[in-house]
C-alpha cells in the first residue's frame, strides 16, 4: 500500500475509534434552554406576517420561518388570567384569579408554577418584566421558582423610561426604556448561566398603555396614515393616533426579539433553546386584526385568539404550521416535554403537551375542547366551532369572523358544545371581577426579606382618595386630617422585626405631619421632617392621553422597626398631627426583615 494512502486510512481509523468512544456513545444530550416572551394587549392582527400592512415585525415573522407557526392558539380576554394558565397549565377559574389588581390577580399558593416544575429538574430559572400574579410571597416570582426577578408586579406601569422598579424584593430604578432594559437582563442572565440549562421568562409590558415608546420608533410612524382592516367593524373605529402609537411599540418589541435571537446565534446556543413568543390578549385598541371579532376584554376570536411561534431548530422544523387548537395552558406541559421533564403535578393539568405537532406527528393528537370566560362571558372552541354561552355558534374554519351565527343550522353540534360549556362553568365556578378580593395580603412569610403594601392593595378612608380608578400603579392623596386613613387587610405570616419604610411625597409647607402605623398592638411614629416636593411624571412620555394616573419620583423614609405576631389584622397608616395643609402622597410601605420572632 503507497505510503500517502496508509496514512490516510490510518487517520480515518482513528476519527473513526474516536468518534465511537463508550463515552461518548453513552453521554445524553444536553436539555434544551427554554425562553419564552410574552407581550401585553398585542393582538392577532399586530404582525406583519398576518397581513397587517401597517408595520413590519420581521423577526418574529422569522420564528414562523425558522420554526413554527401555531396558527389557533387561544389565551385570555385579559393579562392576569393568562398569565396564571400559562404559569400552571391550569384554568384560572380554578385558582382564584377573578380580577386585575386589588388581590383578584394572584393564583392560589398552592399552585405549582411552571418555573418550580424547571428548576426541580436542574433549571436556573428568572423572570424579567410584568408579572401581574401576586406581589407578596407566596405569591411573588421568587416564592414561585423564580431564582431572579426585574420588573414589577403590578397590572400596569406608570412610566416606560428608567422607572421605579424591583429586583426581588427591593426597589431600583430602571435603565432607559423599559422593553430594552428587561430584555437587556434577559441576555445578561443567559450569559451568566450558560453552563446550565435556563428558563427565561420575558413577559414584556408593551403595546399595553400608557403609549409610551422612543422617539427612533415613533418618529416613522407619528403622521403615518394607517390603513384600516376592511372587514372589521371593531378596527373602522380606531383612534388613528393610538393606533400608530401601538404599532411603534410593537416594532420595539419586534426589534428586541431581534437582538436576543441574534444573541443566541453568536453563542451558539441557537439550535439548543426553545423560544416560544404569545401575547396576553386581544387588542387594546379597535385597530386591524386579522378580520377577527372583538378586542381585548371579549371572549370572540379577536380577544382569544393570540399569535404564537416556537422556534426550536433541533426539534422543529422551519415552516411547521399547527392548525389544532391549542392555548396557553398547553405550554406548561409541551416545554416539560421537549425538556424530557416527567411532570408529577400535585394538581391534574388542563393543558396537554402538542410537541408531537410540532414535531409534524399529528396521528397522536386527540382534538379536544378550550374554555373560555371573562367577567360573565364565556365560549367553547372545538377544533372547528365556537360556541358562546349567548347561544351564539360560529363555524371558526369557514367564518374566522364569526358573522353568520349558525346555532339553527346545527342544533345538536350547539346542544353538544353548550352543554360542555355549562357542565365546564358548573365545574370550576367562575367568578366574576367585580368580586371583591376576599383573601388578605401575606405579610411576613418566612422566605421574604421585603415586602411591600403598595396603595395599590389599600382602602382609602375619610377624605383620602386613590390617585386614579385603576389601582395598579396609583398611590394615595388628599391626606388631609387626622381621621383620615389608610388600611391593608393583612395576614401576617410567621413572627418577626421588621423595618418600615414609607415611599412618599410631601410638599415644602406641609413637612411636619406626624404619622403612625398600627397593627394589632405593634405601633409606630414618625414625623416627615424632608421635603419630597416633586411634580406628577409620565405624560412627556406620552405618544396619547392615558387613562391611568401618572406617577412620581418617591422618597424613603423610615419608620422605625416594627415586632409582629402571626395573624390576621388591619394594618392602618393614619396621621396624629399635620400641621400643613395635608400629609402628603403615599406610594408604598416596604417591610424589611430584621429579627426573628420571640
Amino acid at each position: 500500500m503507497p505510503a500517502v494512502r496508509r496514512f490516510s486510512f490510518c487517520i480515518l481509523c482513528v476519527i473513526a475509534a474516536t468518534s465511537l468512544r463508550p463515552s461518548d456513545v453513552s453521554a445524553e444530550p444536553r436539555p434544551p434552554n427554554v425562553i419564552v416572551i410574552l407581550t401585553d394587549d398585542q393582538g392577532w392582527g399586530d404582525l406583519s406576517l398576518h397581513g397587517n400592512p401597517n408595520l413590519s415585525t420581521p423577526n418574529i415573522d422569522a420564528m414562523a420561518r425558522d420554526g413554527a407557526s401555531v396558527e389557533h392558539f387561544y389565551v385570555c380576554a385579559v393579562c392576569s388570567p393568562t398569565r396564571a394558565e400559562f404559569l400552571t397549565g391550569r384554568y384560572h377559574t380554578r385558582m382564584g384569579v377573578h380580577s386585575t389588581s386589588k388581590g383578584g390577580e394572584r393564583f392560589n399558593a398552592d399552585e405549582e408554577s411552571i418555573a418550580e416544575v424547571f428548576r426541580r429538574a436542574g433549571y436556573s430559572t428568572a423572570a424579567y418584566g410584568k408579572w401581574h400574579s401576586g406581589m407578596q410571597h407566596p405569591y411573588h416570582p421568587n416564592a414561585r421558582g423564580f431564582d431572579d426577578f426585574y420588573g414589577f408586579c403590578s397590572g400596569h406601569w406608570g412610566n416606560y423610561f428608567s422607572p421605579m422598579l424591583e429586583r426581588n424584593g427591593r426597589i431600583v430604578t430602571g435603565n432607559g426604556f423599559i422593553v430594552d432594559d428587561l430584555t437587556n437582563n434577559a441576555i445578561e442572565f443567559i450569559d451568566q448561566h450558560r453552563d446550565k440549562p435556563f428558563f427565561v421568562y420575558l413577559p414584556l409590558n408593551t403595546p399595553h398603555s400608557p403609549m409610551q415608546v422612543p422617539d427612533e420608533f415613533w418618529d416613522s410612524f407619528k403622521d403615518k396614515a394607517i390603513i384600516p382592516d376592511p372587514v372589521a367593524a371593531n378596527a373602522r373605529q380606531q383612534n388613528l393616533i393610538h393606533t400608530r402609537a401601538a404599532m411603534a411599540m410593537c416594532e420595539n418589541i419586534d426589534s428586541n426579539v431581534g437582538r436576543l435571537i441574534a444573541h443566541l446565534q453568536e453563542t451558539d446556543l441557537s439550535d439548543d433553546t426553545i423560544v416560544v413568543y404569545f401575547s396576553d390578549n386581544g387588542p387594546n385598541g379597535s385597530r386591524f386584526n386579522g378580520g377577527l371579532r372583538g378586542r381585548k376584554g371579549s371572549t370572540y376570536e379577536g380577544g382569544l385568539r393570540s399569535p404564537c411561534f416556537i422556534r426550536y431548530p433541533r426539534s422543529i422544523k422551519g415552516g411547521t404550521r399547527v392548525t389544532h387548537a391549542t392555548a396557553a395552558i398547553d405550554l406548561l406541559p409541551t416545554l416539560a416535554d421537549f425538556a424530557g421533564i416527567e411532570l408529577n403535578s400535585p394538581k391534574p393539568l388542563d393543558g396537554k403537551s402538542f410537541a408531537s405537532l410540532l414535531r409534524g406527528d399529528s396521528n397522536s393528537w386527540s382534538p379536544r375542547l378550550i374554555f373560555s370566560t371573562w367577567n360573565q362571558k364565556a365560549s367553547v372552541r372545538s377544533d372547528r366551532f365556537r360556541m358562546h354561552a349567548t347561544g351564539e355558534l360560529f363555524d371558526i374554519e369557514n367564518d374566522p369572523r364569526e358573522s353568520v351565527d349558525i346555532a339553527g343550522e346545527h342544533p345538536e353540534i350547539g346542544k353538544e358544545l353548550a352543554e360542555a360549556l355549562k357542565g365546564w362553568i358548573s365545574e370550576t365556578n367562575p367568578r366574576s371581577s367585580r368580586d371583591r378580593e376576599t383573601r388578605p395580603f401575606t405579610l411576613g412569610h418566612a422566605d421574604a426579606t421585603h415586602t411591600q403594601m403598595p396603595a395599590r392593595d389599600a382602602e382609602p378612608h375619610g377624605g383620602i382618595e386613590r390617585s386614579n380608578r385603576f389601582p395598579n400603579c396609583t398611590f394615595m392623596t388628599n391626606w388631609a386630617t387626622t381621621d383620615d386613613k389608610i388600611t391593608w387587610d393583612v395576614d401576617v405570616l410567621e413572627a418577626g422585626a421588621f423595618e418600615v419604610e414609607m415611599y412618599y411625597a410631601c410638599e415644602k409647607d406641609d413637612v411636619g405631619s406626624e404619622i403612625e402605623l398600627r397593627l394589632g398592638d405593634a405601633t409606630l411614629t414618625a414625623t416627615i421632617d424632608i421635603a419630597n416636593d416633586v411634580p406628577l411624571k409620565g405624560m412627556e412620555h406620552d405618544r396619547f392621553e392615558r387613562a391611568e394616573g401618572y406617577v412620581k419620583d418617591w422618597r424613603a423614609m423610615t419608620l422605625g422597626v416594627m415586632r409582629l405576631s402571626p395573624g390576621r389584622g388591619t394594618l392602618t397608616l393614619k396621621a396624629n398631627r399635620i400641621p400643613g395643609d395635608e400629609v402628603g402622597d403615599m406610594r408604598l410601605l416596604m417591610f424589611r426583615r430584621v429579627g426573628s420572632g420571640g
